[in-house]
C-alpha cells in the first residue's frame, strides 16, 4: 500500500509573544522504539476496562443492557476502521484519534483544540477511578483482615506508581503492559467464550434467552449509550503510539483486530452477565457480578480470577492513561495548539512537562473523589470530542482519508441528541462542568504561555536534557546488588507481616488481597527497577546494539575466533574477502585462508600482513588480532583490512620515480627545444623586418633608376643624331665601353634587380608568415597559405646540388575553408614533417636509390594532399616516395629523443614536438604509415573548429 503524507498547515490560538518562537524542526523528534506488539498491548486496554463498566448498565437496564451494547459497538468498530485509515495518512502523528480530529478541524483551531483536550481529560478521569477503584478494594479487605487502611497513602501510591515508571524514560511500562496484558486479556475472553458455551450447552443453564424482555425508553436507551462509549470508542488507543513505533503499518492493522474483539467481549460478555448475574441483592458491584457470573463454570477459582481481573484492568488502565496522554499533549504542541513546552521530550523518550500536567489533572480529579461524577464529568468531554471528529470527517468529506462521510453525520446528529438526553440524564452540573473543563485547561495552557518562569519555556529544558549528569555511577553492581538486597527483605517482612495477619483472620477471602498485593509489588518493583537497574541494562543494551551494527556495516572484515583458532562469527564483509559466505566460515580455522597463521592464536603476531590466494589472484591483507578474556573462556577478535591496492600503489610510485625522473629529463629538453624554436622565431622575424626596409628602399628606387636611364639613353640617341661624328676621344670612349651592348643590356639588368628584389620581398613575406609572432592565440588561418611559405623558406633544399637531383613538389590542395589552429605551432609542424621528408630523399639519392634510369621514371618527390571530411575533420597528408620506414622504428618515431639520423644532424625531438602540439593542442591526430622501400606517408588530422582548451 502506498502511503501519501498531505501536509496541512495549522493555525495557533493566538501568539503568546512572551515565549520565544521555536522552528518545529527544532523540537526533538520521537524515536521509532515501540515494537508492534507492545503498541497492540495498549490496544487492548479498552476491552479490559469493560469489566468496570458492565455491572452498572446491568443492575440498572438488565437484559435490555444488550439493545445499549450492540449500537456502540457498531459505532466502535466503524470508529476503528475510520482511525486506520487516518492514520495510514497521517504516519508520524503522536497521539492517535484526537490529534487526527485536530487535523480535520484545522480551519476551527479553537474546536480541535477542545475536542483534543475534552479526550485526553477522559482518559485522565480513568486513571483517578482506578486508583479510587483500588484503594476499594484493598480497604474492604483488610478491614475484612482487621488491619487499618491508609486511604491517604493508597491514593497517592497508586497515582503515582505508573507516573514513576514513566518518568524512568525506559521501555519498561510498555513490556510490564505487555506482560499482564496478555494473561488478564486470554482470562477476558475465556469468561466471555466459556460463559456463551455453558449457557449453551450446559444441562444446568438457566437458558441462553431469556423468558421476557422488559421495554427500554429512549432517555434510558441514551443515558447508558453515553455511558458505555467510555469503552466502545476507546478501542483505538493502539493508534496513539503510530509515531513512535517501529512498524507503524503493522501497529494501525491491529485496529482492525481490536474491532473484531469488541463483539465477543462487550456483547458477548454482557450477554454471560445478563443471564448469570441476576440476583438484584448484588447491586453494580464489580467483583460480586463478575464472581456470580463466574462461579457457575469457574467454580471456587471464580473470586481469585476476577480479582486478577479488576486489578489487572485498574493497572493496566492507568499504565495506557500516563502512555497516552503525554502523546496527546506533544502533538497539540508540535501543531502549535497549545504551549510548546508540552513537545518537549527528553533523550530517553520522557514528555516530563506533559507528563507534570497529566499528573496535576489527574490529582485535581482525585482530590473531587466521586467516581459516579468523575466518570459522568470526563464522558462529556470525551463524547464532545467524537462528535467534533465526525463532524470533521463530515466536513472533509471529499479527502481520500474518510471512509464514511455520510454515516459519520449520521452519528453526529444521533450523538448530539444523545448528549442533550443523556448527559441531562446523568445530571445538568455534570454536564456543565464536563463542558466548562476543557475551556478551563486551555485557559491554564494560555497562563502557563504567558509566565515568565523558565520550566514553561522549551528552551529550558533543552539545556537540561544537552548537559551530561553530574553524577556518575562508576560501580553499578554495588547499587544494583543493594537495592535487590532491600526488595528482597521487604518482600520478606512484609510477607511475613501479611501472613500473621491472615493466619489470625478468621474469615477468608484473604487470596483476593493477595492478588492485589502481588501485581501492586509487581508494579512497585518495576518502578524501582526503571530508576536503578534498567537504565543500566538500556545502556547495555544500547551499547550492544550499536557494536552489533558497526559489526554488520564495516567494511573491515571481522572474525571472532576462539583459543585454538576456530572461527565462532565473521561480519557480512568477510564474504568479499574470502568468496565464502560468513556461515559457512565457522566451525573453520582460519588459517585454511590465511596458510601464514599458525595453528594457536596467542602465537599470532598482533599486526602482519598476510596473503590471500584468490581466484588465481594474490590479495594482501593486513591482520590485526586483539584478546578477548571471558571468566570461562578466551576468544580473539580479528580484523582484516585489505592493502592490496595499496601495495600496488606503492610499487606503481617506485617505478614512477625512475620513469618521472627521465620524463623530467625529457620535458626540459622539450622546453629547451620549444624555446629555442620561440628565439628562433623571434630571430625570423627580426632579421626579416630588418631585411624588408633596405628591400623596399631599393625596389621603390629600381622604378625611378629605370625611368632616368631610359630617359639618359634617349638624350644620348639625339647626341648620335644631332652629332653624328663625335670627336675622336668620344669615338674611342664608345668603344672602349661597347656603348652598343650597354645601351641594349641595361634594361635587362635593371629587369634582372627588379625580380630579385621581388624574390627577397616574397622570402622576407613567408619568413614573416611563417614565425607567426603576431599570432600565438588561436584564430581562423589559412592552411595552405601556411604550407605555401613553408615551401618557401625551404625551396633550396628541393633544386639539384652536386650530388642530388631536384625534388619535385606536387601539391593537391582541397577546398578548405579557413581553419581555426594555432598558426605558428602548426607551421612547425609543416616544417617537422618536409624537412624529415626532404632528408629522406636525400639519404636515398646518397645511397644510390636514384641512378638515372630509375630517376627519369620516378624522381623524387613529395606529394601534399589537403580534403575536408564530412564530419568537418580537416586532413593534410605529406607523401614521399623514399626508402620507407622499418616497422620497428615506426612505433618509436613520436618518442622523444629518437631519432634514426647520425650525431650532429638531428635532436630528435621534431617529430615528438609535432606529435604533442597535433593530439594535445589541437585535439587531432598525427599518423605514420610508410612501407619499406616505397615512401613514407604523414597524415595529419585536426577539427575545423577548436574547443576552448
Amino acid at each position: 500500500m502506498t502511503l501519501i503524507k498531505v501536509s496541512h498547515p495549522v493555525l495557533p490560538i493566538m501568539s503568546y509573544p512572551a515565549h520565544p518562537t521555536l522552528s518545529q524542526s527544532s523540537y526533538p523528534r520521537l524515536t521509532r522504539s515501540l515494537s508492534a506488539v507492545e503498541s497492540w498491548g495498549f490496544g487492548l486496554t479498552a476491552h479490559i476496562s469493560w469489566t468496570a463498566l458492565v455491572p452498572a448498565i446491568h443492575a440498572a437496564l438488565g437484559s435490555q443492557a444488550i439493545f445499549v451494547w450492540i449500537p456502540a459497538v457498531i459505532f466502535g468498530m466503524l470508529l476503528n476502521y475510520q482511525v486506520k485509515r487516518l492514520g495510514m495518512h497521517f504516519i508520524n502523528v503522536a497521539g492517535g484519534t484526537p490529534n487526527y480530529a485536530t487535523k480535520l478541524l484545522q480551519n476551527y483551531p479553537a474546536l480541535a483544540c477542545y475536542a483534543a483536550i475534552g479526550y485526553l481529560l477522559n482518559w485522565v478521569s480513568y486513571l483517578a477511578v482506578n486508583t479510587i477503584v483500588l484503594r476499594d478494594l484493598i480497604k474492604v479487605n483488610l478491614e475484612a483482615l482487621g488491619i487499618a487502611c491508609p486511604e491517604i497513602w493508597l491514593d497517592i501510591g497508586f497515582t503515582l506508581l505508573p507516573f514513576i515508571v514513566a518518568f524512568s524514560g525506559t521501555r519498561a511500562l510498555s513490556i510490564l503492559h505487555l506482560f499482564f496484558i496478555i494473561p488478564a486479556f486470554g482470562l477476558l475472553i475465556t469468561f466471555c467464550v466459556q460463559g456463551l458455551g455453558w449457557l449453551a450447552f450446559s444441562d444446568v443453564s438457566p437458558g441462553f434467552f431469556p423468558n421476557n424482555w422488559s421495554s427500554l425508553g429512549f432517555v434510558d436507551w441514551a443515558k447508558w449509550f453515553f455511558f458505555v462509549t467510555y469503552a466502545t470508542y476507546s478501542c483505538e488507543t493502539a493508534s496513539s503510539f503510530v509515531a513512535d513505533s517501529r512498524q507503524p503499518t503493522q501497529t494501525l492493522r491491529f485496529l482492525e483486530v481490536a474491532a473484531w474483539m469488541m463483539p465477543p467481549i462487550f456483547l458477548g460478555g454482557s450477554w454471560v452477565m445478563m443471564r448469570l448475574a441476576t440476583d438484584p441483592s448484588l447491586e453494580d458491584n464489580a467483583f460480586l457480578n463478575l464472581v456470580a457470573a463466574s462461579h457457575p463454570f469457574w467454580g471456587e477459582s471464580a473470586a481469585i480470577s476476577v480479582s486478577f481481573l479488576l486489578v489487572a484492568a485498574s493497572l493496566l488502565g492507568s499504565a495506557t492513561v500516563v502512555s497516552n496522554c503525554p502523546r496527546i499533549l506533544y502533538q497539540l504542541a508540535l501543531d502549535k495548539h497549545i504551549s510548546p513546552v508540552f513537545s518537549v521530550v527528553s533523550r530517553r523518550g520522557v514528555f516530563v512537562p506533559a507528563l507534570t500536567l497529566t499528573l496535576v489533572l489527574c490529582l485535581i480529579y482525585l482530590i473531587w473523589g466521586d467516581v459516579a461524577r468523575i466518570v459522568a464529568v470526563g464522558n462529556v468531554g470525551w463524547f464532545v470530542s467524537f462528535m467534533l471528529l465526525h463532524l470533521g470527517l463530515w466536513l472533509r468529506r471529499d479527502r481520500p482519508e474518510v471512509l464514511f462521510p455520510r454515516i459519520s453525520l449520521a452519528i453526529l446528529l444521533l450523538e448530539v441528541v444523545v448528549l442533550v438526553v443523556g448527559g441531562f440524564a446523568w445530571g445538568w452540573l455534570n454536564l456543565l462542568i464536563g463542558l466548562l473543563f476543557p475551556i478551563g485547561v486551555m485557559g491554564i495552557d494560555a497562563v502557563i504561555r504567558r509566565v515568565n518562569f523558565p520550566p514553561f519555556h522549551p528552551s529550558w529544558w533543552m539545556r537540561r536534557y544537552k548537559s551530561r549528569p553530574v553524577v556518575i555511577i562508576k560501580d553499578s553492581v554495588v547499587l544494583q546488588v543493594s537495592i535487590l538486597i532491600f526488595l528482597l527483605c521487604s518482600a520478606v517482612a512484609a510477607g511475613w507481616l501479611f501472613g500473621d495477619k491472615l493466619n489470625k483472620a478468621a474469615n477468608s477471602g484473604g487470596e483476593n488481597l493477595f492478588v492485589v498485593l502481588l501485581m501492586t509489588v509487581a508494579f512497585v518493583g518495576v518502578a524501582i527497577a526503571c530508576w536503578t537497574s534498567l537504565p543500566q541494562v538500556v545502556a547495555i543494551a544500547e551499547a550492544r546494539e550499536a557494536a552489533e551494527h558497526l559489526f554488520t556495516v564495516a567494511q573491515d572484515g571481522i572474525l571472532v575466533v576462539d583459543d585454538r583458532g576456530i572461527i565462532q562469527q565473521a561480519n557480512p564483509a568477510t564474504e568479499s574477502f574470502f568468496g565464502v559466505n560468513p556461515s559457512e566460515l565457522r566451525g573453520n580455522h582460519l588459517n585454511k585462508w590465511l596458510t601464514a597463521l599458525v595453528y594457536y592464536p596467542d602465537e599470532w603476531t598482533k599486526r602482519s600482513e598476510q596473503t590471500l590466494l584468490r581466484n588465481g589472484k594474490n590479495k594482501i591483507l593486513e591482520v590485526s588480532i586483539s584478546d578477548r578474556p571471558h571468566q570461562d573462556f578466551q576468544e580473539y577478535v580479528v580484523i582484516l583490512h585489505d592493502i592490496t591496492q595499496r601495495k600496488q600503489a606503492e610499487q606503481i610510485l617506485r617505478y614512477s620515480e625512475a620513469q618521472l625522473r627521465q620524463e623530467a629529463k625529457q620535458l626540459a629538453s622539450q622546453l629547451v627545444q620549444s624555446e629555442k624554436m620561440s628565439s628562433l622565431g623571434q630571430l625570423v622575424a627580426g632579421v626579416a623586418h630588418e631585411i624588408n626596409n633596405p628591400i623596399n628602399f631599393i625596389y621603390g628606387n629600381i622604378s625611378y633608376a629605370n625611368q632616368y636611364i631610359e630617359d639618359l639613353l634617349k638624350l644620348l640617341k639625339l647626341y648620335q643624331q644631332n652629332y653624328p661624328n663625335p670627336g675622336t676621344e668620344i669615338q674611342e670612349e664608345i668603344e672602349a665601353i661597347d656603348l652598343n651592348f650597354l645601351i641594349a643590356d641595361l634594361p635587362n639588368l635593371l629587369t634582372s634587380m627588379t625580380v630579385g628584389v621581388e624574390r627577397i620581398t616574397e622570402i622576407v613575406l613567408s619568413l614573416r608568415n611563417f614565425s607567426r609572432l603576431d599570432e600565438t592565440e588561436m584564430k581562423a588561418v589559412n592552411i595552405h597559405e601556411g604550407i605555401d611559405n613553408t615551401l618557401m623558406i625551404l625551396e633550396h633544399r628541393f633544386k639539384a646540388k652536386s650530388n642530388s637531383l631536384t625534388i619535385q613538389v606536387i601539391k593537391e590542395y582541397g577546398d578548405l575553408p579557413l581553419v581555426e589552429c594555432y598558426a605558428g605551432q602548426l607551421n612547425q609542424v609543416f616544417m617537422n614533417l618536409l624537412a624529415n621528408a626532404i632528408d629522406a630523399l636525400e639519404e636515398a639519392v646518397e645511397n644510390g636509390e636514384w641512378r638515372a634510369e630509375k630517376a627519369a621514371l620516378s624522381p623524387p618527390q613529395i606529394y601534399i594532399y589537403t580534403q575536408l571530411t564530412s564530419e568537418n575533420q580537416v586532413v593534410i597528408r605529406i607523401v614521399d616516395n623514399g626508402t620507407g620506414i622499418p616497422e620497428n622504428v615506426q612505433k618509436q618515431l613520436f618518442e622523444p629523443f629518437f631519432t634514426t639520423k647520425p650525431a650532429g644532424k638531428g635532436t630528435g625531438l621534431g617529430l615528438s614536438i609535432s606529435y604533442q602540439i597535433i593530439t594535445q593542442k589541437h585535439l587531432g591526430k598525427l599518423q605514420c604509415i610508410s612501407t619499406p622501400g616505397q615512401g613514407t606517408e604523414f597524415v595529419v588530422v585536426i577539427p575545423l573548429k577548436q574547443q576552448t582548451i
